[in-house]
Parts: structure tokens; C-alpha cells; sequence
């Protein structure tokens, strides 16, 4: 198979970071280990161990053993080569996690761990294996041909990661990239007892906001938090049905993942809460417009798609964060989801930038109609 671009190397660089996070959460109270971190090698088999903890160390490492084969195929090597690469490769990030782990007194490497990463790795790679050895990998490559430009692996990757963003509670349905706060919080922490801290308290106050946005406002927010990965898709996409096609498949994820969210946090019976009026108004903005716009030179919805984000993020910077809100947020943090919450959180804060960035590329890109 030729060389290709593949957004399996975007992908597998992303999930490797998130198992680097969720390794070594909460990043604090590091220490020098007691004792050599080579010991948890020669730890026999633990006594205690659960179900959930086999299962959880088999499939974690399985989709980083899929994306790594993936992408080596995609690169023109062997399916052999591609696995063995894939296997190798999880198994020294594991084994790099459990060595950090003795840095930390939360967390104790384990042996097993390791073990059960490499298997899961390779699980991943054989997954693999059988669908290049059915030609679908292949058949994946002659479908983005015909539906998707040349250089699409990063536009692509951040659809995929846009339903990640919304599994983490946002204080607006598919308002992502509430950060501003958190940034103002965190500069503000720094710069305690300092100099600056006087100018930190005064500049950095978080400004007065209402009880709620303007019912115009929350509604455009919805419609532009819709809009925007639709026309991430069609920067990189030809005009026409399938673009219609592309903006009913992003709708779809947005909803879904939006449910799945609330049904995580408030229970089954309450999936649906967040499809209020305001809610469904906003969508259907969002999806009229962006069947008007299905037919826009690519060029044009690149610059579309930056106006669309950054008016997001400027609404969604004013937002307050209500008392469901807060007590979804309270939940994820305490760690009910923990082993979900890096990923979501990261995602969800710093999606619409790195879309910004993106876009940003391909309105510079010289050879873009």
C-alpha cells in the first residue's frame, strides 16, 4: 500500500498523551523513590486484584495497538512490521508510566499492569491485522479519496475528537472551549504572593455576568457550536450531497454525545434534559445553515468556520456556570470518571482553538481554491 497522510498518527499521538495523563493524575507530590524503580519488575502476582482493573489495563492500550498499526500501514509498511512497531511502541509507553509511577505515592507500578498493557496493545494491533488482511483499511483510504481533499488527517482527527470535547459537562449545550476562566484562575494563583498580586486581583477579576445568557445569545451559541465542526468538514470536503450527508453525521454525534454526557452525569431517565427549547432552536439554526453553506468553495468555509469559532468562543467565554453545571463539574472532578476526564476535559477545553489553527492553515495554504 502507498504512503499515505493518515490522521491514525494524529489520533494515536492524542491517545498516547491521554494515557500519559490519566498515569500520572494528579501530577503532584512527586518524590525520588525509596527504592529502586526497577523493583515492581520482580513483584510476584498480586493477591488482590478486580475484574475492572484486567479489563480496564486490556482495552485502555487496545485503541493506541489499532491507531499505531494504522498509521504504519498508512505509511507504506508491512502489516508484520506495522504490528510489531505498534506492540513495542505501547509496551515502552507503559512501562515508562509504571517507572514514573514510582515517582508518585498515589500510585504504585505494577508488573501486571505492564503485562496486561502489552496484550492489550497487541490486541489492538491484531484488530488491526484482521481489518487490513478484509481490505478495509484500504477501502477506508478509497473512500476519504472520493469524499475528502489531499492533507484532510488533521481536520478529520478533530471531527473524531469533537464528540470526545462533549462528553465533558459544558455549561452550554456543544459549548466547548470554556477555558478563559480556569486561565484566569490559574494566572491569578500565580502570581499570589508576588508583586503583582494587587495587579493580579484587579486586572484578573472574573468580570460580573448575568444569571444567564440572553435567550438570542445561548441560542446562537448552540447554532455556532454546530455550525463550526460542519465547516471544519467542509474546509477539507467537496461541495455537494455529501456535504449535506457530512453535516447530518456531525449533528448526530453532537446530540449523541451531548446525551450520553447528561445520562452520565444526572442518570438515564434525565438523557434528554438539555434538549430544551433554547436547545433544539439552536440546532436547527445550526443544521439550516449549515445545509445553506454545503456548497461554498472550501477556501470560504475555512473562513467561515474561524468567524463561526471564534464567535463561539466569545459567547461561550460569558456564560455562567450554573448550579447543574457546577455539580456535573464536581462530579467528573472528584473522580467519578476519572479515567475519562483528562481526555474530555483537554478536549473540550482547547478543541476550538486548535480548530482555529487548523483552519487558519488552510486559508493560508497557497494551492486551496
Amino acid at each position: 500500500m502507498a504512503p499515505h497522510r493518515s490522521s491514525a498518527s494524529l489520533l494515536a499521538w492524542l491517545y498516547a498523551g491521554l494515557i500519559v495523563y490519566a498515569s500520572l493524575y494528579p501530577l503532584t507530590d512527586w518524590r525520588w523513590p525509596s527504592a529502586s524503580p526497577l523493583a515492581f519488575l520482580l513483584l510476584p502476582w498480586p493477591r488482590y486484584w478486580t475484574a475492572f482493573d484486567l479489563v480496564s489495563n486490556l482495552l485502555g492500550y487496545m485503541p493506541l495497538g489499532l491507531l499505531i498499526f494504522a498509521a504504519q500501514v498508512r505509511h507504506g509498511r508491512s502489516a508484520g512490521i506495522g504490528a510489531c512497531h505498534a506492540v513495542w511502541m505501547a509496551s515502552a509507553l507503559s512501562l515508562s508510566m509504571e517507572l514514573a509511577q514510582n515517582g508518585l505515592p498515589s500510585r504504585i507500578p505494577s508488573n501486571v499492569d505492564w503485562t496486561l498493557n502489552t496484550i492489550g496493545a497487541a490486541g489492538g494491533a491484531a484488530v488491526g491485522g484482521a481489518l487490513n488482511a478484509l481490505g478495509l483499511l484500504a477501502r477506508w483510504q478509497r473512500l476519504r479519496d472520493r469524499w475528502f481533499v489531499g492533507r484532510s488527517a488533521g481536520a478529520l482527527a478533530l471531527l473524531l475528537l469533537w464528540p470526545v470535547g462533549l462528553m465533558f459537562p459544558t455549561s452550554l449545550p456543544l459549548g466547548l472551549g470554556q477555558v478563559l476562566s480556569r486561565l484566569r484562575i490559574a494566572l491569578a494563583s500565580v502570581l499570589a504572593d508576588t508583586p503583582l498580586a494587587q495587579w493580579g486581583l484587579t486586572v484578573l477579576a472574573a468580570p460580573a455576568l448575568a444569571t444567564d445568557l440572553p435567550p438570542p445569545s445561548e441560542l446562537s451559541a448552540i447554532a455556532l457550536g454546530l455550525l463550526a465542526p460542519c465547516l471544519l468538514g467542509y474546509a477539507v470536503s467537496r461541495p455537494g450531497w455529501r456535504r449535506v450527508l457530512l453535516a447530518a453525521g456531525v449533528t448526530l454525534a453532537g446530540v449523541g454525545a451531548t446525551t450520553l454526557s447528561t445520562a452520565l452525569n444526572f442518570g438515564p431517565d434525565h438523557a434528554l434534559a438539555w434538549l430544551t427549547g433554547r436547545a433544539v432552536g439552536g440546532l436547527g439554526v445550526g443544521v439550516l445553515a449549515a445545509l445553506l453553506l454545503a456548497w461554498v468553495p472550501r477556501r470560504a468555509a475555512a473562513a467561515l468556520g474561524l468567524m463561526a469559532l471564534t464567535a463561539l468562543v466569545l459567547l461561550v467565554a460569558q456564560a455562567p456556570e450554573d448550579a447543574y453545571y457546577a455539580q456535573s463539574l464536581h462530579a467528573w472532578e472528584q473522580g467519578r470518571f476519572i479515567r475519562f476526564h483528562g481526555a474530555a476535559q483537554w478536549v473540550g477545553w482547547l478543541w476550538p482553538y486548535a480548530a482555529m489553527a487548523y483552519l487558519l492553515g488552510r486559508i493560508a495554504a497557497r494551492d486551496e481554491p
